[in-house]
């Protein structure tokens, strides 16, 4: 009895850990093309802020993907101040927090203080492009505070559309040019008909909604609804409104990406469930690159 009791002990403490997501090791981050040959632009990548997304875990795909498209992706684990970004063309948040982990209390709280917001908002005017990226609640809390700089409202829950999404999972969203939902914007077209994105999925998210001559480039349905949390039966409209959205802001660049795992590539579960640019028949991995070509300049 006392080795079936230490058994399952042992199993109770693995379980969680084979839950978690992990980045797939095996997906290919490889560019065909790559936009830059050399000496490509400066690439700040944030970590100071309890992210839940680093260049060596979660988004280690997306951040290889940019190397190889010819980027330098440096890592931050320092406050934003105007002397530090004032080296970078882009910064790259991800999934902030206001506490150490996404359970903690605090955790929707701002990430960031009104200080560093300001900076941010004064080093886009002057041209730098800035990709922040919160997913669902917490990650929505605790991005509202800098996206509003930007005039974008972040609902801060969880988006579903059962009309456009993965069969069973309401939240796993589905843009494509049939259902009508992608945008007509450099993002999605590219440079060329080989960049053209035809088909994007998301995997659980929450809604975002831009100021005026913003664009929203995943556009959700007329009855696409936002819930304060997954298991809510409490939910309103989401019509109108986006999961991503782009707009220029002074001299620079802002996009707003309301759901994560879509540009990265990561594997969860026994099974190494796949969850991202990974999924086969996603035009995902392009998507990643064209963002980061508008917000280069590359994509006018």
């Amino acid at each position: 009895m006392k080795l079936f009791a230490a058994i399952c002990a042992l199993a109770f403490l693995i379980t969680p850990v084979l839950a978690q997501q992990a980045f797939d090791p095996e997906f290919d981050t490889s560019v065909a093309n790559p936009a830059y040959k050399k000496e490509g632009p400066r690439v700040m990548f944030d970590e100071a802020h309890h992210n839940f997304h680093t260049t060596e875990g979660r988004y280690k795909p997306f951040v290889d993907l940019l190397l190889n498209d010819g980027y330098r992706v440096i890592r931050n684990r320092q406050p934003f101040t105007k002397s530090l970004l004032s080296s970078y063309k882009i910064l790259v948040i991800s999934n902030a927090l206001g506490a150490e982990e996404d359970d903690d209390e605090g955790a929707d709280s701002s990430a960031f203080t009104d200080e560093e917001c300001q900076v941010v908002q004064d080093w886009v005017k002057n041209g730098g492009a800035l990709l922040l990226i919160a997913d669902h609640a917490p990650f929505g809390g605790a991005a509202a505070t800098l996206a509003a700089r930007f005039g974008v409202d972040m609902s801060k829950g969880y988006t579903f559309d059962p009309e456009n999404s993965v069969a069973g999972t309401p939240s796993h969203l589905i843009f494509s040019r049939e259902n009508k939902l992608l945008a007509s914007h450099p993002i999605i077209e590219g440079r060329n008909e080989n960049e053209r994105i035809n088909l994007l999925r998301s995997f659980t998210g929450q809604s975002l909604k831009g100021p005026e001559g913003s664009v929203g480039i995943l556009n959700l349905s007329e009855r696409a609804t936002d819930s304060p949390d997954y298991e809510s039966q409490t939910s309103i409209s989401a019509a109108g409104r986006s999961q991503a959205l782009a707009l220029k802001f002074g001299k620079g660049r802002v996009v707003v990406q309301g759901e994560a795992a879509m540009l990265s590539a990561q594997v969860s579960g026994p099974q190494n469930r796949r969850m991202g640019m990974n999924v086969p028949g996603n035009d995902n991995k392009q998507y990643a690159l064209n963002l980061m070509h508008w917000l280069s300049g590359i994509l006018k």
